[in-house]
């Protein structure tokens, strides 16, 4: 029989518990959270021997101790470990000791323990979550630049209003993207605090050294008040939210892609193996991956919902309300983000445009209508808000007699002027140059605009801060990687 690990409970875990709730949170922790309590156990026998309560030689038997187990070493025994992976890891090393250390593990918290590998874990699925979402947004950057010069018309309360390009369309898109990646970036940043020395909650009895430990676990700082380092998870609310929020901004992108790819429009097309069929209708070309990209960002939303619920109305202290089931989906809410980010990049990367159907619909729709009313105020010097109605007036006049936009009708603006109490002198210049469609997207002067110059001004703009936001990622990574190589070598386990 194991040794006990408590003598307050005299029975080990039933075994209804350990099938239902320990195992398969150890199965969960070995999976995704084994590297950071190593590097955190590994730390924790450099403050031993910094304390001096171990010497060097104990502390590299502990590193190598720790630093061979994997998930194949190491396995839920409700005898052994009480299916708990920090008591696992305790009796791994114990038993490869060659003789005990009992300073070992002295003063010490799961408590702590556990907050430090989950806001370690959340780092490290942040950072991959980030470059699938910077690569959904470099697809944007690209898609943009090679379309600035293509007509389409842009849509207000899902009516064609001005004629715009995708280029400017997807700059929106890359816009947004690095709204988000900068936002991910900050999140990482709020909570890149260390919890270890917090101690259960009241802080440790030992001079544990905090700033140390957080440098030797790359994070930037300790958390600093005890409480707050095994109480709060805000790190899973703080991403969730993130995660659903730009959710919210694909699923309206997706949504116009889902309205361009359809018949009715016909836009855009996707390669046939991004396709899908009708099993009824022949004449069917469907596009279901549109459809999945959006219904993973619902999801988003509600794993955010999730992680709020399951924290509110909970002590304001370290529960496993809270930091088991509150965060249960939280690693499939990055999983879920990925895979939407992966998707909507594979989209961006095969989408072809139909330049003659975007046309056409931008020369049977009356989108210079706006223009026209400028042109009777600046030119005509009609009063901007008469203007509107007489620019108004000739658009349904013009379609009441079937006239197309391009087939100007000089006589009837200037009828529908002479109404309102004004002589137009130049009308057939004025209808032709508010309907000229190609020239229609350079009228746009201001910065932001859909002017073909002033898009690759802001994709400029935007690879620049690609390029910083990457650069940001990678020093962060760099600085994990550094402190874990610190560690191992503190301990002996690597040269150099």
């Amino acid at each position: 029989m194991a040794a006990p690990l408590t003598g307050r409970i005299t029975a080990n875990p039933h075994t209804l518990l350990h099938e239902e709730v320990l195992a398969p949170q150890f199965e969960f922790e070995l999976e995704h959270l084994l590297p950071w309590y190593l590097a955190i156990e590994k730390v924790l026998a450099l403050e031993y021997l910094r304390m001096g309560l171990i010497d060097a030689g104990q502390a590299e038997l502990i590193g190598k101790a720790l630093h061979g187990i994997t998930a194949a070493t190491v396995s839920a025994d409700p005898e052994r470990n009480m299916s708990d992976i920090a008591f696992a890891l305790e009796r791994h090393v114990d038993q490869r000791l060659p003789a005990p250390v009992p300073a070992w593990h002295v003063d010490r918290s799961r408590n702590d323990l556990q907050a430090c590998a989950q806001v370690m874990f959340a780092r490290h699925q942040l950072a991959l979550t980030a470059d699938a979402l910077l690569a959904l947004g470099r697809s944007a950057h690209r898609l943009a630049g090679e379309t600035t010069e293509l007509l389409m018309p842009g849509y207000t309360h899902a009516q064609a209003a001005q004629v715009i390009t995708p280029g400017y369309y997807f700059a929106a898109v890359g816009e947004e993207v690095l709204l988000a990646a900068r936002r991910l970036l900050t999140a990482h940043d709020e909570i890149d605090l260390c919890p270890l020395g917090a101690g259960a909650m009241a802080g440790q009895e030992l001079p544990w050294d905090r700033d140390r430990a957080a440098r030797l676990l790359g994070f930037a700082g300790p958390r600093p008040h005890a409480l707050v380092a095994v109480a709060s998870r805000d790190w899973a609310l703080r991403i969730t939210g993130e995660l659903a929020l730009f959710g919210v901004v694909l699923s309206r992108f997706t949504t116009d892609l889902i309205s361009w790819g359809s018949s009715e429009y016909g836009f855009i097309d996707l390669p046939d193996a991004y396709a899908g069929i009708s099993s009824a209708m022949p004449q069917k070309k469907n596009f279901p991956l549109l459809e999945r990209i959006r219904g993973k960002t619902a999801h988003l939303a509600a794993f955010h919902v999730d992680t709020l619920t399951g924290q509110r109305n909970t002590p304001y202290s370290n529960s496993v309300e809270v930091s088991k089931e509150a965060g249960a989906n939280v690693l499939t809410a990055f999983r879920t983000a990925r895979s939407a980010f992966t998707l909507a990049t594979a989209v961006l990367d095969n989408l072809e445009f139909r330049a003659d159907r975007m046309r056409g619909a931008c020369e049977r729709e009356y989108l210079g209508g706006f223009t026209l009313a400028n042109l009777l105020t600046l030119d005509e010097g009609v009063p901007w808000r008469t203007a509107q109605v007489v620019a108004g007036g000739y658009v349904l006049a013009a379609a009441e007699q079937g006239a197309s936009p391009q087939d100007v009708r000089p006589d009837l603006l200037r009828q529908v002027a002479k109404d309102h109490g004004f002589e137009i002198a130049e009308p057939r210049r004025l209808l032709a140059t508010a309907f000229d469609t190609d020239a229609s997207i350079r009228r746009k002067v201001s910065a932001g605009s859909t002017r073909p110059d002033e898009v690759r001004t802001m994709l400029a703009d935007q690879s620049d801060r690609y390029d910083g936001i990457q650069a940001a990622w990678d020093a962060r990574r760099r600085r994990i990687r550094e402190a874990g190589a610190e560690s191992d070598r503190l301990l002996g386990l690597t040269s150099g």
